[in-house]
């Protein structure tokens, strides 16, 4: 069965493991790397009608319980019409970086960009690309500080 699933997805490596309780849409345009984690109650939206790949999470990503990604957002542009009847933009694609980690909770809006390595609190929103080997939380997601190797900071 799990074999059977796999082969839906754009590409999903072997080692990655997306655990039950996990509501994908639109596989055929998500690729998932080598050892990504994916917690229960995640929801990743790839259903696109004008991308060839909606989403990317890259090689050693983890995702928290409860991660939202959406690749499309409905319009609201007129105050007049109800936004049910109002449609979607176009959608957007979302790349996640090798070695980040969304905390639970978290939710990706469409065309971001999280750096490798970076690191998004719990509940966070992501409305913006985050640059590499950064903290960020807060709604919307902002950056709280950059990642150093502490380890070489305090040899000395």
């Amino acid at each position: 069965m799990l074999k059977l699933c796999k082969k839906k997805f754009q590409s999903f490596a072997d080692t990655a493991e997306i655990r039950p309780g996990v509501y994908v849409v639109g596989c055929s345009k998500i690729s998932i790397g080598n050892r990504v984690a994916i917690r229960p109650g995640s929801m990743i939206h790839g259903m696109s009608d004008n991308l060839t790949t909606s989403i990317i999470i890259e090689d050693d990503v983890l995702l928290g319980s409860g991660v939202h990604m959406y690749v499309s957002n409905h319009c609201y542009d007129n105050p007049d019409i109800p936004i049910y009847d109002q449609g979607h933009y176009p959608s957007e694609p979302i790349i996640i970086r090798k070695g980040a980690w969304l905390g639970a909770n978290v939710i990706v809006l469409p065309g971001v960009e999280i750096g490798a390595n970076t690191v998004v609190a719990a509940g966070a929103v992501v409305t913006k690309s985050l640059p590499a080997k950064v903290v960020a939380g807060g709604v919307p997601a902002k950056i709280i500080k950059t990642i150093q190797n502490f380890q070489a900071e305090n040899k000395g």
